[in-house]
């Protein structure tokens, strides 16, 4: 049962940031430290020994590090600098490299796509959608939440906690 969950928890959480990164350009502090707690839970339930359990725990004190250089420099948001850095948490090491290359590739797309969309006139349909308005806005953020989690998720089913836990579960 525990296996099956740790399948759910991290896709559920990714999807629940990229969503609310999306409507209101922020993620909750709640996200990512669900996400640390969760891992350390499922890691152990689903066997993984503890040394592995602290290479992923280093795995995300090295991404936060990373991060906070570019949220220091205006580059990322807070809340997208907490998400990185907990995904690292679950992806480890093994990851790291393609989670940031996934990462920066969805972002630069992310990017360019709303920053083209701000061009054009909002039709009068989606004016009444506030979260849609604000994400027009030309000094706007980017919502790269939804960067961040879809590389996460990409990369989610090549992870030791994910072979861990269908191999427990099969």
């Amino acid at each position: 049962m525990l296996e099956a969950a740790t399948l759910l928890f991290f896709p559920a959480l990714m999807v629940f940031a990229a969503v609310s990164d999306l409507l209101t350009l922020t993620i909750s502090n709640r996200i990512s430290v669900a996400l640390v707690v969760l891992f350390i839970a499922m890691a152990f339930a689903c066997g993984l020994p503890a040394t592995e359990v602290l290479w992923h725990l280093g795995c995300g004190a090295a991404m936060l590090v990373l991060v906070f250089g570019l949220f220091a420099r205006g580059w990322i948001g807070g809340g997208d600098a907490k998400l990185a850095a907990a995904t690292a948490i679950w992806l480890g090491f093994d990851h790291l490299g393609d989670y940031a290359l996934s990462a920066s590739a969805l972002g630069g797309l992310l990017t360019v796509s709303i920053i083209v969309l701000r061009k054009w006139p909002l039709p009068g349909a989606l004016v009444a959608r506030q979260w849609i308005v604000r994400l027009h806005e030309p000094g706007a953020g980017i919502p790269y939440g939804i960067a961040l989690a879809s590389a996460g998720l990409i990369l989610y089913p090549e992870t030791a906690i994910w072979l861990a836990a269908t191999a427990a579960i099969h």
